[in-house]
């Protein structure tokens, strides 16, 4: 009702304003009446000049505006593509700023030509509500895509559970995310319900817990069982040993030097120079922590690594079975992998080792 309210209002603005130029019209040519032929002409060259001059005014500032207008645009897109800005929302951005920065000039052109510019400002305004209206759930979905955009909950190659689907992202568009299923489906999200709703971004961190629960039967010993779990996840060198930063140091070193099969003297030598660079900042800090002491000063200490050694312990005695959890930490893209493998491997080995897996079993007592 306001929506109409307000259209209407905009619509009869309008109309007045028409009808206040229609009458300044006649009242114009009403001046004329009366007038000898010399005046006449003389008043309409006047006009005339004026209206020349107006026009090569109203030219010149176009001009010089499309030049501003064009000036701004190559900054702002120069400045975006230095700050890495999302292409899809640069290119949206730009197309919107350009063209405001059109409707402006336009606007001031007209009012050089002496057109009253209120009824454009009136008409302009009236069907941005109407189009604000009618693209309300649009609107919505592109602000949402321009907070992930921003804020960058998610990225490209990401595997996320969202909106009750999961997948790796294929694309981040301005209205919507297409997700690409692991059965290889495209999946088209509104980004309005993403940038509101709860999102499982599986790729977020470098490193995953992976959990089994091994189910083994009464009467079986459960220290045999927890030692061959342990032999298993000790000869699986994908698992974390004890500290994750050390496991990435260790990737980090062996990916350097798969790819340095062949390197020269003088890359040798810089690797030394290197280490032993490292080797006196080293003993700086040692240096700087003694002293420190010594003048009674606070000492920073950096904070210690969080212990991710394999945890094997009993969890639970069930009705049919002694529940063993076991829990290990991994790189993110070697979860499934490791999930699987040591699945397959606690199903072979463990009856080898005498280790019984239950069924679900029910005692059945007949009274005579």
């Amino acid at each position: 009702m306001l929506f109409l309210q307000n259209t209407s209002s905009a619509t009869a603005d309008s109309a007045a304003e028409v009808q206040k130029e229609v009458s300044a019209i006649s009242s114009w040519a009403e001046s004329f009446s009366g007038m000898p032929i010399d005046k006449i002409i003389e008043k309409l060259t006047s006009e005339a000049i004026d209206l020349v001059l107006k026009l090569l005014v109203a030219a010149i500032v176009f001009y010089l505006g499309k030049l501003i207008i064009n000036r701004i645009y190559k900054s702002i897109k120069s400045l975006m593509i230095r700050r890495q800005v999302d292409r899809s929302l640069s290119i949206f951005i730009l197309s919107a700023l350009k063209v405001t920065l059109l409707f402006i000039l336009i606007i001031i052109v007209i009012s050089i030509l002496g057109i009253e510019t209120s009824s454009f400002i009136a008409l302009f305004a009236s069907a941005g509500v109407a189009i604000g209206m009618a693209l309300s759930g649009t609107l919505q979905n592109f602000a949402g895509g321009v907070l992930i955009l921003l804020l960058k909950p998610y990225k490209v190659g990401d595997f996320i559970e969202a909106q009750g689907f999961t997948g790796t992202v294929k694309e981040i568009q301005i209205f919507n995310t297409i997700l690409n299923t692991v059965d290889n489906k495209s999946i088209f999200i509104p980004n309005g319900g993403l940038s509101t709703g709860s999102i499982k971004n599986y790729s977020k961190e470098d490193y995953r817990r992976v959990d089994w629960t091994v189910n083994i039967a009464y009467g079986n010993d459960y220290d045999v069982a927890k030692k061959t779990i342990a032999d298993i996840i000790a000869q699986d060198n994908r698992i974390v040993k004890q500290y994750i930063e050390d496991d990435r140091e260790i990737r980090k070193t062996a990916i350097s030097q798969n790819q340095e099969s062949g390197h020269n003297p003088e890359e040798q030598e810089k690797d030394e120079r290197k280490g032993i660079r490292k080797l006196f900042q080293h003993k700086k800090k040692i240096v700087s922590h003694l002293q420190a002491l010594n003048n009674d000063e606070p000492v920073i200490i950096p904070a210690a690594k969080a212990d991710r050694s394999p945890f094997i312990a009993l969890g639970a005695l069930s009705s049919s079975s002694v529940d063993i959890i076991v829990r290990v930490w991994v790189p993110a893209a070697e979860y499934w992998n490791v999930l699987y493998d040591i699945n397959e491997r606690i199903y072979k080995e463990l009856p080898k080792a005498g280790i019984d897996f239950p069924f679900p079993q029910l005692d059945v007592h007949i009274s005579k």
